[in-house]
């Protein structure tokens, strides 16, 4: 849900590309489910959630791995930071960076989105429909 929404409401792509990405990556892709539920999160479709609804990774990885766990296995880039910091790096001081090897922009990427700005960008889109 967190990368669909990602796709569809942050970043302003069609929810078909990521469907049709994950579709291609999944072992148990499934017809019944999967563009339903990319529709649902991309609020389009029959049962589509309130457009308003734009879930924040940010916000998410803090309230359900607050400690970083899940993070630290998959980015090891940032396992060595705080827990404060494993979900925004990009926010950390530069002696918290430096004690855990980071360096923004080349250990590590930089954001591709402000997610307050495209959170307002996406409800004004919606808005205009």
């Amino acid at each position: 849900m967190l990368t669909a929404s990602l796709l569809a409401k942050s970043l302003l792509i069609d929810w078909r590309k990521g469907e049709s990405w994950f579709w291609d990556c999944l072992v148990d892709a499934d017809a019944a489910s999967n563009p339903g539920n990319w529709q649902w999160v991309a609020g389009s479709g029959n049962d589509a959630s309130p457009y308003f609804r734009i879930f924040n990774p940010v916000t998410q990885g803090m309230r359900f791995d607050p400690e970083g766990e899940y993070v630290r296995q998959w980015v090891p880039e940032v396992a060595g930071l705080a827990d404060r910091w494993v979900h925004q790096p990009w926010l950390a001081p530069p002696a918290e960076l430096v004690r855990a090897g980071l360096v923004p922009g080349e250990s590590y990427p930089h954001p591709i989105v402000d997610l307050a700005q495209s959170r307002d960008r996406a409800l004004a889109a919606f808005a205009a429909l």
